[in-house]
């Protein structure tokens, strides 16, 4: 039986990374150490693992995650109210498929996307 899935995200400088999931989206750090080249976040439910990729292009980074909330409409208010920056091409707006959707990218550019059943 499957449980629960941790995506594996790269990062180019960790600081960084931690920097903007912990003060722009509200993640904490649940790594049991501080372990050389890998970071652990976590918020709510939802655990984030990267891995150290020093030599990451970030115009070559594919990294994706959909993450399920159900309360987007807040979600989406507050990373404005944190001068989080909205991916241009992902404003919240409802989506053909029924999912209530915004996207944002991270310092990597790895692509997160927050969305809730609307239908």
């Amino acid at each position: 039986m499957l449980t629960s899935i941790h995506p594996k995200l790269p990062m180019r400088n960790k600081a960084k990374t931690k920097d903007f999931y912990i003060n722009q989206l509200g993640f904490i750090d649940i790594g049991a150490a501080d372990y050389d080249g890998y970071l652990i976040l976590k918020k709510d439910d939802v655990e984030i693992h990267f891995f150290e990729f020093a030599d990451l292009n970030p115009d070559e980074n594919y990294g994706q995650v959909y993450i399920r909330t159900n309360t987007i409409d807040n979600l989406y208010q507050t990373l404005l109210d944190n001068k989080t920056r909205i991916h241009p091409n992902g404003l919240l707006e409802v989506k053909p498929w029924g999912q209530k959707e915004f996207s944002i990218l991270d310092p990597d550019i790895n692509l997160l996307t927050f969305g809730e059943s609307y239908l």
